[in-house]
């Protein structure tokens, strides 16, 4: 069982990050052991702010040695309290936000090289400069850390076109449970030199090691985008209206989301500036998102004659195109708000991060709201996602139940309900936000015992103590 940090431990590592590089004061704890939604709150004996890899090291090697636990930590932006350190565990908190260099963009190979505390946005940004793209596109990419995507492995409104973060990864560096130093920043496209070990830290929540540096993949930029607000009658027009574009632009579709009208309403309600892309009100809507390397208007004039002709076929009931890149980032910023409007509603949103086959995702959502409505007087659903990648964020609202409650926060009766829907469906109940604190039960409920087995053995073999972020995953 991992010991609590004495005195000397907490001097010792002071010693190794100099006196800017360690917090003890409990105000200067308070960003660290609380998540952004105010659900999860912990405690620990320490922030460490490590500026290298060789840091790192040397405090977890000290930890190892205290069999002190420990929590590294990100922009601390996840939705499953992966990053909120255990209050009964008294850890120390290791915040990457200090090792936040781009070591090196090599656009002929188009890769980049970027240590962990790096802001996902700085390094669109970097990209962009390079004349390159790093697809990795969320709602929190202003905060969240690479370091955090990585061991999330995060997804995101581009996944259809380029696949979660751990599709984006050539290379990682890591520390060790042990405080060694795992160097495999290979920045090649093919090496069958054994085991490809960098899978083993890429969403592991930070349960096996600490990823400190990644070497990433770019793209070519499209010089061309596209982007559509459309109005859809149901949840499979949407489907056929996906297959339609599908058909037509092949790849060239970067995303396809889906929200319902409680989404849009969210937003506009609590997120100020936003305003209805469409004139009247409808069901449900899509947006998409295309890009290509084509001259002038000529993808947003492809896709204008696509819609007249889904219109034709009533799949779509009305749509705004984008005139300009502003007014697309309005229908973005629309989408991408959802998860703080929400946040803002006085109840409890249980949170559903889904996943099942894209062609069951009508059916889903008509099953979970029928079982839902069923079992509970009054429910309001949050319904939007990935549609193109079968990813759902299936979120509700119980009517009476207050996130300040914690009889509702720990409440598993909602969840229960639509993980069950999910299981029959063969689909997951934790698509790209992890498990973190939030879902251990599910995993023990949901997960196939001989994985849950081999994840157990992995983790032993490489955490033997169990020091590395106590309490999260298993």
């Amino acid at each position: 069982m991992p010991a609590v940090p004495r005195t000397a431990t907490i001097s010792r590592l002071g010693a190794a990050v100099g006196a800017q590089g360690i917090f003890t004061d409990p105000a200067d704890l308070e960003p660290y052991i609380n998540d952004w939604r105010g659900i999860y709150r912990g405690g620990a004996a320490a922030v460490v702010r490590p500026a290298t890899v060789e840091q790192v090291a040397a405090v977890v090697k000290i930890c190892a040695e205290t069999q002190t636990p420990v929590v590294p930590q990100g922009g601390n932006t996840g939705m499953c309290g992966a990053t909120v350190p255990n209050a009964g565990d008294n850890p120390v908190v290791i915040a990457m936000g200090r090792m936040n260099r781009i070591r090196n963009v090599d656009p002929l190979n188009n890769t980049m090289t970027v240590e962990a505390g790096c802001v996902l946005a700085n390094i669109q940004t970097a990209a962009a400069e390079a004349e390159r793209l790093f697809p990795l596109s969320l709602g929190g990419e202003g905060s969240c850390q690479i370091g955090g995507n990585l061991s999330t492995n995060a997804g995101g409104v581009n996944v259809l076109r380029y696949g979660n973060t751990r599709d984006l990864v050539l290379g990682l560096e890591a520390v060790l449970p042990d405080g060694r130093i795992w160097n495999g920043l290979r920045s090649l496209r093919k090496d069958n030199t054994g085991y490809d070990l960098k899978h083993l830290f890429i969403g592991a929540e930070g349960t096996l090691g600490i990823i400190t540096a990644a070497v990433l993949k770019l793209f070519p930029r499209p010089s061309s985008n596209a982007t559509a607000w459309m109005a859809v009658p149901s949840p499979d027009a949407a489907l056929q209206l996906f297959s339609l574009l599908r058909q037509q632009f092949g790849d060239r579709i970067t995303a396809f989301e889906l929200l319902s009208r409680a989404c849009l309403q969210l937003v506009l309600k609590h997120i100020p500036g936003t305003r209805d892309p469409l004139a009247d009100s409808h069901p449900w809507y899509v947006l998409t998102e295309l890009g290509d390397g084509s001259p002038g208007d000529a993808l947003r004039s492809e896709l204008e004659g696509a819609l007249e002709r889904a219109m034709e076929k009533q799949l779509v009931l009305d749509a705004a195109l984008a005139e300009n890149k502003g007014q697309s980032k309005a229908f973005w910023h629309i989408r991408e708000s959802i998860p703080e409007a929400a946040r803002d509603e006085p109840g409890m949103l249980y949170r559903h991060d889904i996943a099942v086959a894209v062609g069951q995702i009508p059916a889903f959502i008509r099953d979970g709201q029928a079982a839902l409505e069923q079992r509970f007087k009054d429910t309001r659903i949050i319904c939007f996602g990935h549609l193109g990648d079968g990813n759902l964020h299936y979120n509700t609202y119980v009517e009476g139940r207050l996130r300040s409650d914690a009889a509702a926060r720990e409440a598993h009766d909602v969840t229960t309900v639509i993980y069950d829907i999910v299981q029959r469906y063969q689909g997951s109940f934790s698509a790209e936000h992890g498990i973190g604190m939030a879902k251990v039960e599910e995993l023990k409920r949901y997960k196939n015992p001989v994985e849950i087995d081999l994840m157990r053995m992995v983790k032993r073999a490489l955490d033997p103590q169990g020091i590395m972020n106590p309490g999260k995953v298993l």
